[in-house]
């Protein structure tokens, strides 16, 4: 990743949301000690200033705080261009299963139940980061190698349904069909069904095949 003005950066960096100074300090000496650079935001419109300056490699997010929620703050942030890819990881003392849901639909991809513990919060995140700079490299190499064939600049037809594409994106980000079914709100067999129809569409026969053309397919 790189800073808006170009220049490389070395450590990745998180941008944590959270309104509890003590989770704050606990996570961010967790992150430094990991070897990331942590931004701090402790509400979300902080955080929309934030990102202003900076395209963070991942985002913290508190689901429950004062003013603007973080499932909305959210939706806000994957509005702000070069955020789309980015992954969000909610923190949240919520349990019930609607509310989780409601953080993945509104674009987060992983959650920590409060307490936080670090070593797991670590892992994860590194996890996430890896798949994130695979997306984006794949992402990078298809828009190079279409420069160099020459080939215009606009992205070849999408022969997938607005739906079918909400469902490619999650497998993509290691979702399970039943966690697809639970986030965009159908059914598993529905979800296998649309599914069917990508590796149709694309030609391809196996799930890994699907994903590997899901950077070509959502090239704005």
């Amino acid at each position: 990743m790189t800073e808006l003005d170009g220049t490389p950066r070395e450590r990745a960096v998180v941008l944590l949301i959270d309104d509890a100074p003590d989770t704050v300090r606990m996570i961010a000496e967790a992150l430094d000690d990991a070897g990331y650079t942590v931004l701090v935001a402790t509400d979300g419109a902080t955080a929309l200033k934030r990102v202003e300056r900076v395209i963070p490699d991942a985002v913290l997010l508190d689901a429950c705080m004062p003013g603007m929620d973080g499932f909305e703050t959210c939706r806000r942030l994957k509005q702000v261009s070069g955020m789309r890819t980015v992954p969000v990881i909610f923190m949240t003392g919520l349990a019930e299963t609607e509310r989780l849901v409601e953080g993945l639909s509104a674009g987060g991809i992983d959650y920590l139940v409060k307490p936080v513990v670090p070593d797991e919060l670590v892992a994860r995140l590194r996890a996430h980061l890896r798949v994130a700079r695979e997306m984006n490299a794949a992402m990078q190499t298809r828009s190079s190698e279409a420069a160099e064939e020459g080939a215009p600049s606009s992205p070849l037809p999408n022969p997938l349904t607005p739906r079918e594409m909400d469902v490619l994106e999650w497998v993509a980000r290691g979702k399970t069909n039943r966690d697809v079914a639970e986030i965009l709100d159908m059914s598993p067999r529905t979800v296998n069904k649309h599914l069917e129809h990508i590796y149709e569409k694309l030609g391809v026969e196996t799930r890994t095949a699907a994903v590997a053309q899901f950077a070509r397919l959502s090239r704005p």
